[in-house]
C-alpha cells in the first residue's frame, strides 16, 4: 500500500493535527486555583498502567488499553467534564541496569532514548494526553518524594486499637525503647529467607524467578539482612474494603486468595524442652496428626536435629536453597523430605510424632512448622505415602460412596477423636479450639497467606534508602536531605557482595566518618506504587501533591473518591495493585490523603496476541510495530481496529487484514465529505448541503439519532466494538443518501471523532470555510451531540411475504397499512408474481405486523 495511493491523506493531516495539539496544549487541563480552572465542571480521572519504556518500544497489543481509555477520556470532556488523562514512565527496574551493564551505556541514557521513542509513539497515536503533567520514576523530584513516602512508613506504626497508621512518636511518648520501637515500624529490618541470584547480584521477587532462571541465572535461597514493609498489619483492610469497589470479580478474587485470610488455631507442641507452634484451619483433626514437618529454614531445625541425621539434614536444605516458593509447594512435583530424627508430643493425646523437613512448608507462611494429618490433606497424604508414614481417618465424610482418604471437607464429623467423636466439623473446630485455650495447649488465631513486602533490592538503578547505619543501628536522614541519588558509578555490575553494587562508592557511603549510607536500593514497585498521585500534582516541590489538587481530582463531591477508571493488563492483578493500595492506605491514615481506595474502577483489557495465535514477542518472531501499521493505513485505522477486534476484555489475534478493512471505512467517510477531482485534489462532496428540507434527509437524521444513542450507551459500557459497528451503518446510510444535511454530518464526526480524532477534525477543519454556521472550533472542543427520542421512534414495520409458506420478499411498510392496501402491496411485489404466473390465488393470510402468505394452486 506504500506505494499507492492513499485513500484519504492520512499521512499529511495526522502529523498536522499532533503538532497542533501539542503547540496549543488543546488537552491540558488546570488544577484548582490555576487560571482558567473551571470549578463548575465535574472532574473525571482516567489512567492507564504507565509502561516500563524497554527498548523494543510499542507494540501493537500496547495501544489497545491506551485508546480505550483515549476515547473515554475525549467523550468525557465533550460531555462537559475537566478530564485529567497523564502518561509518564516506570522507568527504574532490573532489565534497564542489566541492558546498561551489557551494553556498557548508563542506564540513565538508555533509559531516557526510551523514553522519547514511547512518548512519540504515543503522540503518533494521537492519545490525548495532557503531557505537562509527564513524570518519570527515575526524575531526581520524584525520587525525592517516593522516598519521602518511605519515610513516613519508617517513621509510622500499626495501631491494632485504631486499625490505623500513627506516627511512632506515639510510642516514644509512651516510653517504649528504641529496639521496641524499631520492631513495630511499618519499615523495618529483618533476616530474612529471599531469592538471591548470584549471576545478577541481587534479591529477586518470588513472581521474578522464573522469568530469570528461564534466561539462564541461578536462583537460590538464602537468608539476607532486608528491609521490610509491614504489609501484613493491613491484610483485614486490604481484603474488607475489596468490596465496594467497582473491579471485575475475578480480580478482587485473586487479591483475597493472595491475602489468603483464615481462621483456624496455634497449637503448641513439644520437643525436649522446646516448643514448636504450628498454625492449622482444621484443630478439629488434631487426634490424626500422625508427624509434623519443619520447614527446612525452620530455627529449630538445628536444635532439634539428632547427631546421626545432621548430614542427611544439611544434605537436604543445600537441595533446597536452590528452589523457589513455587517449585516447592507444586503439588504435582515427588514429595521430598528428611527425617530428623527427633519426636514432638501431640498435646492432644501425648503421643509422640516424628518431626520432618520437607521443602514443601514455607517458612513464610503461618510458622513454618505444620502438624501433617496424611488422611485429610493432599500434600500429606502424598508425602505419607512416599515414606511409610502412618494415616489415620479422623473425619468421616457424608456419605458413605466418598473416600474417606484426601477427604477435606466441612460437612464431615469427627470419628476416632476423643471428646469430638460424632460431632460435626464445625462443632469439634470450635470445641477443639475452647479444649486447647483452657488447658494452655494452644490459642484461637486468624491468620495470612500474605508476608511481609520485602523491600530491598542490590541494584544500582533504584532508589536508595534515606537511611544511615551507626553503631549498628539505622535512622532516618532528614526530609532537607532529599532525594537521595544514586552516585554517578562507571562500573555498577553486581559483584556478588549482598550488599549491592553501591559498596563500590566509597566516598559516597560515608556519610560521616561514623555513620555510613544504607546500600541497598527500593524494588520497581516503589515508583510504581504512588505515581497516581504525582500526576495529581508533578511540579510541585513543597508537597508530593498539594491538598486542593488531591482532594479535587481524588475526593469530589458526589464522587466515590480515586481513580475514576483505571485500565491495564491482568499481569498487575495482584502485586501492585495490592501494594498501591497498602501505601494509599497509610497516606490516607496518616492524614494526608482524603481517599481510602486509589482506584475506584478497573478494566483489565484482554491480549492481543500474533497473527500465529501467541503472545508477541522478539524470539517468536511474531511482534507487529505500530509504526508500520501507521505508516501503512494512518494512526486512526490503527486505533480503530483494536477498538474493532471484539471486547475490550478479550484475548484477540491480532489480523493485519483486518486493519484494511477499517482503513476502507474511514475512507468511505471521507468520502462522504469529499470526491477528488481530476486534478487529484480533494473538493467538498456536492451531497453537502447546509438547511437541506427535511424530507429529503430525514432516513439519514434518524439513522444517525440511533447512532447518537447507541455510541453514547457504547462508550458508557466500553463496548467500543459495537460503537464502530454502529457508525459503519450510519456512513453506509450517509453514503447511499443523495443529500446529506452537513450539520447533521458534523453531528456524525462529533460522534467518530474520540476514536478516529485526525481524520474527523481534518475533516471539520475542511468544512469550516465552507459551511459557516459550523463550530469554528476544534471538534474535540464541541459538545457531545443529544438524540431526539422522536427520531427514534418507528413509522415502518418489515413485513414478510411468503408464497405457500415460503418466504419469496420482503416488504417496508408503514405502521398503519390497512389490510386491504397489504394485501395489494403483497400481491404486486415483482418477486412474488413469478410464482403467481400460471397459479389460482385462493387466499390471502394477514398477520398483523408480521406476515402475508398467499395460498395459491
Amino acid at each position: 500500500m506504500s506505494e499507492r495511493k492513499k485513500p484519504y491523506p492520512f499521512d499529511v493531516f495526522e502529523p498536522k493535527w499532533q503538532q497542533i495539539w501539542d503547540e496549543r496544549k488543546t488537552f491540558k487541563v488546570n488544577n484548582p486555583g490555576e487560571e482558567g480552572f473551571d470549578a463548575s465542571k465535574p472532574k473525571y480521572y482516567v489512567l492507564d498502567m504507565f509502561p516500563y519504556p524497554s527498548g523494543a518500544g510499542l507494540h501493537v497489543g500496547h495501544p489497545e488499553g491506551y485508546t480505550a481509555t483515549d476515547i473515554v477520556a475525549r467523550f468525557k470532556r465533550m460531555n462537559g467534564f475537566n478530564v485529567l488523562h497523564p502518561m509518564g514512565w516506570d522507568s527504574f527496574g532490573l532489565p534497564a541496569e542489566q541492558y546498561a551493564i551489557k551494553t556498557g551505556q548508563h542506564p540513565s541514557v538508555t533509559t531516557f532514548r526510551n523514553i522519547d521513542n514511547f512518548r512519540r509513539q504515543l503522540k503518533m497515536l494521537g492519545f490525548s494526553y495532557d503531557w505537562d503533567r509527564e513524570i518519570a520514576t527515575t526524575d531526581h523530584e520524584y525520587v525525592r518524594w517516593t522516598q519521602w513516602i518511605f519515610l513516613q512508613l519508617y517513621n509510622s506504626y500499626y495501631n491494632k486499637e485504631l486499625k490505623k497508621a500513627r506516627p511512632v512518636s506515639e510510642l516514644e511518648e509512651q516510653g517504649l525503647s528504641r529496639e521496641e520501637i524499631d520492631q513495630r515500624r511499618l519499615a523495618y529490618v529483618a533476616e530474612a529467607a529471599v531469592n538471591w541470584s548470584p549471576d545478577l547480584g541481587t534479591v529477586l521477587a518470588n513472581e521474578e524467578v522464573e522469568e530469570w532462571k528461564s534466561k539462564g541465572h541461578r536462583v537460590e535461597r538464602r537468608p539476607l539482612r532486608q528491609w521490610m514493609l509491614r504489609i501484613t498489619d493491613y491484610a483485614e483492610r486490604l481484603i474488607d474494603e475489596l468490596e465496594p469497589l467497582d473491579w471485575p470479580e475475578s480480580i478482587k478474587l485473586l487479591q483475597r486468595n493472595w491475602i489468603g485470610k483464615s481462621e483456624g488455631a496455634e497449637v503448641d507442641f513439644t520437643l525436649d524442652g522446646e516448643t514448636i507452634t504450628v498454625y492449622t484451619t482444621r484443630p478439629d483433626t488434631l487426634f490424626g496428626a500422625t508427624y509434623m514437618v519443619l520447614s527446612p529454614e525452620h530455627p529449630l531445625v538445628d536444635t532439634v536435629t539428632t547427631p546421626e541425621q545432621k548430614h542427611a539434614v544439611e544434605q537436604y536444605r543445600a537441595q533446597c536453597a536452590s528452589k523457589s516458593d513455587l517449585e516447592r509447594t507444586d503439588l504435582s512435583k515427588e514429595k521430598t523430605g528428611v527425617f530428623t530424627g527427633a519426636y514432638a508430643v501431640n498435646p492432644v493425646n501425648g503421643k509422640q510424632i516424628p518431626v520432618w523437613i520437607a521443602d514443601y512448608v514455607l517458612m513464610g507462611y503461618g510458622t513454618g512448622a505444620i502438624m501433617a494429618v496424611p488422611a485429610h490433606d493432599e500434600r500429606d497424604f502424598a508425602f505419607a505415602q512416599v515414606f511409610g508414614l502412618p494415616i489415620l481417618q479422623v473425619v468421616q465424610p457424608p456419605s458413605e460412596d466418598t473416600d474417606w482418604r484426601g477427604f477435606c471437607g466441612y460437612e464431615g464429623s469427627s470419628v476416632n477423636s476423643g471428646f469430638l467423636t460424632g460431632l460435626p466439623t464445625p462443632e469439634a473446630k470450635e470445641k477443639m479450639i475452647l479444649w486447647l485455650e483452657e488447658n494452655g495447649k494452644g490459642r484461637r488465631k486468624v491468620n495470612y497467606k500474605l508476608r511481609d513486602w520485602l523491600f530491598s533490592r542490590q541494584r544500582y538503578w533504584g532508589e536508595p534508602f534515606p537511611i544511615v547505619w551507626e553503631d549498628g543501628r539505622h535512622r532516618a536522614l532528614p526530609e532537607s536531605e532529599l532525594p537521595v541519588l544514586q552516585p554517578d558509578l562507571d562500573d555498577f555490575a553486581p559483584t556478588g557482595d549482598p550488599r549491592g553494587p553501591l559498596v563500590k562508592a566509597a566516598e559516597w557511603i560515608a556519610y560521616t566518618p561514623t555513620a555510613h549510607r544504607e546500600t541497598n536500593t527500593m524494588p520497581q514497585w516503589a515508583g510504581s506504587c504512588w505515581y497516581y498521585l504525582r500526576y495529581l500534582d508533578p511540579a510541585n516541590t513543597e508537597r508530593f501533591v498539594s491538598r486542593e489538587a488531591e482532594q479535587y481530582w481524588m475526593g469530589s463531591a458526589g464522587s466515590p473518591g480515586g481513580v475514576d477508571l483505571y485500565v491495564g493488563g491482568t499481569e498487575h492483578a495482584v502485586l501492585h495493585l495490592l501494594y498501591a493500595r497498602f501505601w494509599h492506605k497509610v497516606l490516607f491514615d496518616l492524614g494526608y490523603l482524603s481517599t481510602n481506595e486509589p482506584f475506584q474502577k478497573l478494566v483489565n483489557q484482554g491480549l492481543i496476541l500474533g497473527e500465529d495465535g501467541q503472545k508477541m514477542s522478539k524470539s517468536r518472531g511474531n511482534v507487529v510495530n505500530p509504526d508500520d501499521i501507521v505508516r501503512e493505513y494512518g494512526a486512526d485505522s490503527l486505533r480503530l481496529y483494536e477498538m474493532f477486534m471484539g471486547p475490550l476484555k478479550d484475548v484477540k489475534p491480532w489480523a493485519t487484514k483486518g486493519v484494511e478493512g477499517i482503513s476502507r471505512f474511514l475512507a468511505r467517510v471521507w468520502r462522504v465529505a469529499f470526491r477528488e477531482n481530476q486534478e487529484g485534489e480533494w473538493e467538498i462532496n456536492s451531497k453537502l448541503v447546509e438547511n437541506a428540507p427535511e424530507a429529503g434527509v430525514l432516513a439519514v437524521r434518524k439513522e444517525l439519532h440511533k447512532t447518537i444513542k447507541k455510541v453514547t450507551e457504547d462508550i458508557n459500557g466500553m463496548s467500543f466494538n459495537t460503537a464502530i459497528a454502529k457508525m459503519m451503518e450510519c456512513t453506509n446510510a450517509m453514503t447511499s443518501a443523495d443529500v446529506v444535511d452537513v450539520q447533521d454530518y458534523d453531528a456524525f464526526l462529533t460522534l467518530l471523532n474520540p476514536f478516529a480524532p485526525h481524520l474527523t477534525e481534518e475533516i471539520h477543519s475542511r468544512l469550516q470555510t465552507a459551511f459557516p454556521a459550523l463550530a469554528q472550533t476544534q471538534l474535540c472542543q464541541k459538545s457531545w451531540p443529544e438524540w431526539e427520542e422522536a427520531l427514534l421512534e418507528e413509522n415502518t414495520v418489515p413485513m414478510v411475504i411468503q408464497v405457500n409458506g415460503k418466504l419469496r420478499d420482503k416488504l417496508e411498510v408503514p405502521k398503519d397499512i390497512s389490510r386491504e392496501e397489504l394485501e395489494k402491496q403483497a400481491l404486486a411485489s415483482a418477486k412474488v408474481k413469478t410464482f403467481l404466473d400460471g397459479v389460482t390465488v385462493r387466499k390471502v393470510i394477514v398477520v398483523p405486523g408480521r406476515l402475508v402468505n398467499i395460498v395459491a394452486n
